[in-house]
């Protein structure tokens, strides 16, 4: 007979085992039924590794951005854009300690407040860039069809108050996986772990898959199709500098957060999945981690010379963010 309330073990990018919980409301007593301890397997290794990489690379080079975009360049409607992004993987790359160490522990020490508000702002992570990715392609849109409204219209302002409703909507649409999140003890560990009830799961993966990828998606490839026909109608040579960028930010996202997203729907069938299962959701939980470090890298490539002047990186952000008259 099934319950009301079913423990799930749904994987979030901000949790890196595979814990199973008994489909009746008991759990397990004993860390061997669950499969809890320290981290010794060198895939686990590996993982925390990598996400201490990301954790620095992501700190410093968010940083770099937020201290050039919000302190350094003259306020614009680009650098408004980018230092929202920044400040969005700077507050993801934040919290990766608490899960570093959740991984080589094997046991939640943070209580329960931490385990919703980790899982909190992972979630708003996801949902704020991609809607950033959004807008700046609606905005870079709007700029080459219409210029002359575009400029009169597009000011830093605006700008400020549509990053403002980008984040509300993303802290809405963050709170259900937040609500689930819950902690419990298991032998001599203390679990963080999504407490599902229903079909809560499903309705959270559809509204992650919907709102957080599906849709973004086909806005984003609209405004491409109009930016190439536009492109082409005045036979230009070259795309800008701006639409490289661009570019690169938003292939960068769905590469990192594509597999994420298919392994997420297809662990909506209910069955214990096996080890291989388990590795597809490793892998692509951590590539969905490695997208909050890789901007400040790609706006550092686009920028002149970049082979020749790695030395310069801070410049060289700041080279790229500048907006093209």
């Amino acid at each position: 007979m099934e319950n009301t309330t079913n423990s799930s073990s749904d994987y979030d990018y901000d949790y890196y085992y595979d814990n199973y919980y008994p489909e009746n409301d008991s759990v397990a007593s004993t860390d061997e039924d669950v499969h809890l301890g320290y981290c010794r397997e060198a895939a686990c290794i590996i993982m925390v590794i990598f996400n201490v990489i990301i954790f620095l690379l992501g700190i410093i080079g968010n940083g770099a951005v937020i201290w050039i975009t919000g302190f350094k360049m003259k306020k614009s409607v680009n650098t408004t854009w980018y230092l929202s992004l920044a400040l969005s993987d700077f507050i993801f790359c934040a919290t990766l300690p608490f899960t570093i160490d959740y991984m080589l522990k094997g046991s939640w020490i943070f209580g329960l407040f931490m385990c919703k508000f980790n899982s909190f702002v992972m979630t708003l992570n996801m949902y704020s860039s991609i809607f950033i990715l959004v807008i700046i392609s609606v905005d870079r849109c709007i700029t080459v069809k219409f210029p002359v409204w575009a400029q009169n219209q597009r000011t830093v302002l605006k700008a400020s108050v549509v990053v403002l409703l980008v984040w509300f909507v993303s802290s809405l649409l963050s709170i259900p996986p937040a609500k689930f999140r819950e902690t419990t003890n298991i032998g001599s560990k203390d679990i963080c772990y999504n407490n599902f009830q229903k079909n809560h799961h499903k309705i959270v993966v559809f509204m992650r898959s919907t709102f957080g990828f599906l849709i973004p998606f086909l806005t984003i490839f609209i405004c491409y199709s109009i930016l190439i026909r536009k492109h082409r109608a005045n036979q230009m040579s070259k795309f800008t500098k701006p639409f490289k960028i661009m570019t690169l930010l938003i292939t960068a996202f769905f590469i990192c957060w594509l597999p994420f997203q298919v392994v997420s729907i297809l662990e909506l069938d209910g069955t214990k999945h096996g080890p291989a299962f388990h590795t597809a959701q490793q892998v692509s939980g951590s590539l969905a981690c490695a997208n909050s470090f890789l901007n400040p890298f790609l706006y550092a490539f686009m920028a002149k010379d970049f082979k020749k002047k790695c030395y310069s990186f801070l410049s060289k952000i700041e080279s790229a963010i500048d907006e093209e008259t």
